[in-house]
This record gives structure tokens, C-alpha cells and sequence, in this order.
């Protein structure tokens, strides 16, 4: 992967950013999504933010590479704080990290968004918290998407701000428009956590020491959710 040819998983990223967008890309690693994006026109102007040195001095250097100092700026700066008052920020992209990292990041950076942005989010699992943010901060989820790349099941969530919207404890943890749309992809992640959480029930059942009871509880609670959902 590269800024000429991105991944399945950051190809559908892309996709959800709106044409003309200026963006922000947070935890941008290498640059390769702004850089891509800015090589295609698809957008007016990025932010690249990464808060670690290494990856920070790699965008850097995609940018240069690619001639796009102008268009594309790269800071070391951490979550949100990368964003500054006159960038005009439209769209805000955080991949490849836990739901629960990217939920701290928006939480902690909640003063750098004006609230006009689309969010485009990809966690690495903990989709659920993630979710609840959203909800919690007045965001309504506009697509979801769920892929398989490299043996890894990825989902894609798009927010903006809207009036008060309201989500099941079972929406959130399937994502209230992958419950609806059912793909293929969405059911066979799901058949497979099934099996993933019978397994570790019956480890718990198996366990010399007890497991506490609340965590016990939780897991048969997925477990029975997931079994509903596939029917």
C-alpha cells in the first residue's frame, strides 16, 4: 500500500469523503489517504495529524515527494489539536485504531470541531463505544459499512451532527444500518463472533477460577443478541 494504490479497507474510506472536502486525516501515519485523494482532485486541501515522530517525518515525506506541500500540511500534533481555526475543516477522517482510542480522541479534541464536519471513522474493534459517542454528542450514523481484508474484519462509520438521534443498546453494538442492510460480509462476521463467544463461555465454564459474574453475564447477553440477529 502506498499513495498511488491504497488499501481495500482505505479505499472505502475514500470513498466517503465528500468531493471538494477539506480534510483532516488524525493519526495520518504515512500521509498515503490525503496524499491520494489530493493526487486524484477529489479534494480542495488536507491536514495530516500524527502524533508520533516516525510516522510524522513518513507524511512529511509523502508529501514532498508528491509535490504537495501546498495543498497538504502535515503537523505533529496530537488527535484533533492538529486542526487550526483558519483550515476550514469539512471532514475529518480517524482509522486504524481501537473505537475506544478513536472515541478519546473526539472526546478530547470536541473544541476543534465546529460541528459542520462529516466524520469518517474506521476502528480496529469497539465499535459499540464508538457508537455511543456519537450518539451521546448529537451525531447521526449515515452509512456503515463492514469489510474483510487480510483476515480482518474492518467497519467504516460516517457521522454528521444532527438533531438528537437515539440508538438501541442493540444498535449500537451491530450498528443500527448494518442491522438493517444484512449484507453477506455483516453475517458471516457475526456467525464467526458467534463462535468466537461460545468458545469463550464454554472457557469460562471450564475455568479453575471463577469468572466474575458481570462478565459472565455480558458475554452470554452478546451471545444471545448475535444468535437473535442471525435467526
Amino acid at each position: 500500500m502506498n499513495e498511488h494504490t491504497l488499501s481495500m479497507r482505505l479505499e472505502r474510506v475514500a470513498a466517503h469523503v465528500p468531493a471538494g472536502a477539506r480534510l483532516a486525516d488524525i493519526g495520518s501515519d504515512h500521509g498515503y489517504l490525503p496524499v491520494a485523494l489530493a493526487r486524484r482532485g477529489a479534494i480542495s486541501a488536507a491536514v495530516a495529524g500524527e502524533v508520533a515522530l516516525t510516522p510524522f517525518l513518513s507524511a512529511q515525506r509523502t508529501v514532498r515527494d508528491n509535490g504537495l506541500e501546498a495543498q497538504v500540511s502535515v503537523r505533529h500534533a496530537d488527535g484533533l489539536a492538529a486542526i487550526e481555526p483558519g483550515d476550514g475543516i469539512t471532514a475529518v477522517s480517524v482509522c486504524g485504531m481501537g473505537g475506544e482510542t478513536i472515541r478519546a480522541i473526539l472526546e478530547a479534541g470536541k473544541a476543534y470541531l465546529s460541528g459542520q464536519e462529516r466524520l469518517i471513522l474506521q476502528p480496529n474493534g469497539g465499535e459499540q463505544p464508538l457508537r455511543q459517542w456519537l450518539m451521546d454528542n448529537g451525531y447521526r450514523i449515515l452509512v456503515e459499512e463492514v469489510l474483510r481484508e487480510n483476515r480482518f474484519d474492518y467497519e467504516i462509520i460516517v457521522a454528521e451532527r444532527c438533531e438528537a438521534v437515539s440508538y438501541s443498546a442493540e444498535q449500537l453494538y451491530f450498528g443500527p444500518l448494518l442491522m438493517a442492510a444484512r449484507s453477506p460480509a455483516f453475517l458471516v462476521k457475526w456467525r464467526r463472533m458467534l463462535r468466537q463467544k461460545q468458545q469463550t463461555l464454554d472457557n469460562f465454564a471450564r475455568a479453575r477460577q471463577a469468572v466474575p459474574e458481570e462478565k459472565v453475564r455480558e458475554m452470554t447477553r452478546q451471545a444471545r443478541w448475535i444468535s437473535e440477529l442471525l435467526g
